[in-house]
Order: structure tokens, then sequence, then C-alpha cells
């Protein structure tokens, strides 16, 4: 059994259950939802800040490397003194730089962001298998707490969702 699901009608039903949830003292579940609701991000201890950094990382790497690429092209490998400027003319190469770190930015924040951080692309996963899931992303919300969190015991985790007033509770097969 991968867990116990439990759907509800409203997000504001889910957000409460997901924070008596947090407050009974599971850690490894999860909530499913049509839109996003950002009042799930605390109860389900999550936070933004990792794709957040890895965009600046990607830009910072993208700045710099374009930075040297140009550098190097203009004062090392072909040094050409055009009308009397110095061979490190750092106006010039801003565009390039500008480009280089916004495609930093763009690839580290899809590729590592959503890709690694986000497990994607998940063509299966066993929360497929609950009653109803297919509606999670039409109007249904879901909390579903897996069997590995360490409070996890069938029949009290089953009494524990119940007393949280689902439209209906099920188990998740893995």
């Amino acid at each position: 059994m991968y867990g116990l699901a439990a759907e509800f009608k409203s997000a504001e039903e889910l957000v409460t259950a997901a924070e008596a949830t947090r407050a009974a003292g599971y850690r490894d579940f999860d909530c499913y939802s049509p839109f996003p609701i950002d009042e799930l991000v605390a109860p389900l201890g999550t936070h933004g800040d990792k794709v957040a950094l890895v965009t600046l990382l990607g830009g910072l790497v993208g700045l710099g490397g374009a930075f040297f690429m140009q550098w190097y092209a203009c004062v090392i490998s072909y040094p050409v003194n055009i009308g009397g400027r110095p061979f490190f003319s750092w106006p010039a190469f801003i565009p390039v730089t500008f480009e280089l770190t916004v495609l930093g930015a763009g690839l580290s924040a899809v590729f590592i962001g959503v890709l690694a951080f986000c497990g994607l692309p998940q063509l299966y996963h066993p929360i497929f298998n609950a009653r109803r899931f297919e509606r999670a992303s039409q109007d249904a919300f879901f909390l579903c707490v897996e069997a590995n969190d360490p409070l996890f015991e069938r029949d009290l985790t089953w009494r524990f969702l119940e007393g949280l007033g689902p439209l209906a509770l099920s188990e998740v097969p893995r």
C-alpha cells in the first residue's frame, strides 16, 4: 500500500486538513489540487527558494562565462588594436553578456529547477490509482498520507482522516 487518500470539496478544506495533518505529527503527506494554493506551502513543509537560487546561480554562470569568453578572445587569443581602443573594452561585451545571462538563468531554471527538483517527467505515480483521482486536475482536492510516514498505521490514520470530514477516503495501492 502506498498510502491513504482523502478527497475534499474545496481548497479551504484541503488547507485546513493539511494544517491538521502537520499538527498531528505526519510528515510524509502531499496535497493535490487543480490549481496552486499558496497556503499549502507551510503545512507541506516545502519552500520555493531552491528554484530561485538555481536560476540566480545559472544566470551568474552565464554572465561569468560570457564575460570570460569575450575577454579571452579579445585580450589573450586574438588581440587586435582597432582605433586605439583598449583590448579589454567591456562596454562592447554587454549585449552578449546579457544574452548569455538570460540563457543560463532560463536553462538552469528549466532543467535543474523544474525537471530535477520536481522529478519530472513522471509518467506514473501510485496516487494515480486512488479512486476519483482523475478529478484532481479538474475540481477535486486530495490529501494523501504516505505509508512510509513514521506515524502511519492504517487504522489510526484512516480514523484521523475521517475526522477531517472528507468527501471520500480510499486506499492507494502501490
